[in-house]
């Protein structure tokens, strides 16, 4: 019994890891994780359709559910009210396939780490690894201030460049430019875990709603 109580016990703990996430990113912009599709894909509402961040890195999904993705994309998507996918090399590739072809999803932008099976709309530059601790770390509204918001230790990218680079059709950040610490210097204690990925996605967000293009 003692057994089958802690078998039991994982099994919901799983399940709760693999429940879906949405969170309120403020100013209009919702966040919605899914894990497996098409079960975790948003609901329609009834509501005025809003601007929203679909994460979608890790997710799996076969090709019913790939089928339901593309048809949910081209439901949902529009220019005054975008879908900012992010994705990575880790997505199912049947779900990767259902938004490969894009160009006439209109409000459709995908955003992630590039793979070589994967080139998102704009590449962000970090690594698998930090991509997996940020995304791990997004627990609760806490923790996504943390990822979204950390401390500012550098001058941080403008959104005037942010959106020349969205409508220019950029697709990669600039070369890290940090100085190299001085010998004599003490240890630095690491970095908090960012997710440059969904806070490009906030940035593109807050830019188009400076130029009121939403």
């Amino acid at each position: 019994m003692t057994f089958l109580r802690l078998l039991a016990l994982a099994l919901a703990t799983v399940c709760s890891f693999a429940a879906p996430l949405s969170f309120d990113l403020g100013q209009g912009l919702a966040y919605h994780r899914a894990h497996s599709l098409p079960a975790d894909l948003p609901g329609s509402s009834p509501t005025r359709p809003q601007p929203l961040v679909l994460d979608l890195r890790y997710a799996v999904g076969d090709a019913d559910a790939a089928t339901a993705l593309s048809a949910w994309l081209k439901f949902r998507a529009a220019p005054r009210t975008p879908v900012f996918l992010l994705a990575n090399a880790a997505t199912s590739p049947a779900l990767r396939a259902a938004f490969a072809d894009r160009q006439h999803t209109a409000g459709l932008l995908v955003l992630g780490l590039a793979g070589s099976d994967f080139f998102p709309d704009i590449a962000l530059k970090t690594t698998p690894e930090a991509e997996r601790l940020a995304y791990d770390a997004l627990t609760d509204a806490a923790a996504l201030a943390r990822l979204i918001n950390p401390p500012i230790t550098k001058p941080r990218n403008d959104e005037a460049r942010l959106v020349a680079d969205y409508l220019a059709g950029r697709t990669s950040e600039p070369p890290a430019t940090d100085p190299a610490p001085a010998a004599t210097a003490p240890t630095p204690t690491p970095p908090p875990a960012t997710d440059p990925v969904l806070q490009r996605a906030v940035h593109l967000h807050r830019s188009l709603l400076a130029l009121k293009r939403l």
